[in-house]
């Protein structure tokens, strides 16, 4: 258990947190590094599934805008169609629209592609090859298992990561990530972004809280390791409010987590709300004190996967700081080390059974928080 800020730098080489750099060495004693693929997949709230438009703040990428050429695909609906005329629906991904051998994307063309970019960067030798692009398991469970077996067969993927959504985990789908596990490790990335209802409906999420809990429960019994995503200073959130979302993340049976704050990109809803009613964007200095205080919250063995990101400076709206990634990271890094806390150092913690033992950390206070069946505490 880590108790002062330099055992945290001991423990995690040189790290106020458990990075996911650190993982991959502990697992596979090497660099890995990632290499984003499109599947050619679309998503069932660009569909008419759910809705058409997507997440308020997602681009026509689809949250993919670093990954793979964009490949044309029965389970993608192309940019253009991205917005359909009002009143149209395009086909559901999940029925019909069967699989044509002619148009299977080829995950290795993109593999060699990317192991190519990264060449002038990075000197190891395998990577993560990361489904990014719109829901990556919303398609047939058929043409799922051929898209992910030419990832995974490719001798230098160390894992294959698929970011979807939690209502686009059929029990099939969860058999068969369960099976391709068992031949390299397979993550699943969910993109909750907040616990808060309200919020959900604002950015058009399409899912509830309860269906994202029974997902974790199924991908768990699984043996699946989740990764979820969050996103800090979402408009009409307030400082508690992003707490609260990690608290509860806290508790949950995740392995790693993404933490990033919100972009505007041009093109997206999010960008036309802005430019019409403009809401509060997060300087570096407040991002900066809620990451920390974030990840004060997370229980030192999840794996801090990311804890900003750099949206495409050709879309970038705002905010523009967000652009000089590493004058982020080292502004963040800099104040772990003035404040001298680290990952853990205010720790949630369910009310627990007679006999069961409480750690408090070294705080200077104590703050107190009821929420439902759960107490919990936070260092002032």
């Amino acid at each position: 258990m880590v108790s002062n800020y330099a055992e945290a730098l001991r423990l995690w080489h040189g790290k106020p947190y458990y990075s996911l750099n650190q993982y991959l060495q502990e697992h596979f004693g090497e660099k890995i590094y990632k290499i984003a693929l499109d599947g050619g997949f679309t998503c069932p709230n660009r569909d008419g599934t759910l809705g058409n438009r997507g997440c308020i703040f997602c681009s026509a990428g689809g949250s993919g805008d670093f990954s793979g050429a964009r490949l044309s695909n029965p389970y993608r609906a192309e940019p253009d169609e991205a917005r359909p005329p009002e009143g149209h629906v395009l086909r559901d991904a999940r029925m019909g629209n069967p699989y044509r051998a002619e148009i299977f994307p080829d995950i290795h063309l993109q593999l060699e592609a990317g192991k190519n970019l990264l060449s002038e960067k990075y000197t190891g030798r395998r990577f993560i090859a990361y489904f990014q692009a719109f829901t990556n398991t919303y398609a047939p469970v058929e043409h799922l298992e051929k898209i992910y077996m030419s990832a995974l067969s490719h001798p230098e993927t160390a894992v294959l990561s698929i970011a979807t959504r939690p209502d686009c985990l059929s029990p099939d789908i969860i058999g068969l990530l369960k099976r391709l596990n068992n031949i390299k490790p397979v993550w699943i990335e969910l993109g909750l972004q907040t616990i808060h209802e309200d919020t959900a409906r604002f950015i058009r999420r399409g899912y509830s809280l309860d269906v994202f809990t029974d997902a974790l429960c199924r991908l768990k019994e699984a043996g699946i390791d989740t990764i979820v995503h969050t996103i800090l200073g979402l408009p009409g959130e307030s400082e508690d409010d992003i707490l609260e979302t990690h608290r509860f993340l806290a508790q949950q049976p995740i392995q790693g987590i993404k933490l990033q704050l919100l972009h505007v990109l041009r093109g997206t809803d999010l960008d036309t709300l802005y430019h019409r009613h403009p809401f509060h964007i997060l300087t570096l200095e407040e991002y900066t004190d809620l990451i920390i205080r974030c990840i004060e919250i997370l229980p030192p063995e999840m794996v801090i996967h990311r804890i900003t990101g750099d949206g495409p400076k050709n879309l970038l709206t705002a905010p523009l700081w967000s652009g000089q990634k590493k004058q982020v990271l080292n502004t963040i890094h800099h104040t772990f080390k003035t404040r001298a806390t680290w990952d853990g150092y205010t720790r949630p913690f369910r009310t627990l059974a007679a006999g069961q033992e409480r750690n408090i950390y070294d705080c200077r206070s104590i703050h107190f928080i009821q929420i439902n069946d759960s107490l919990y505490f936070e260092c002032l």
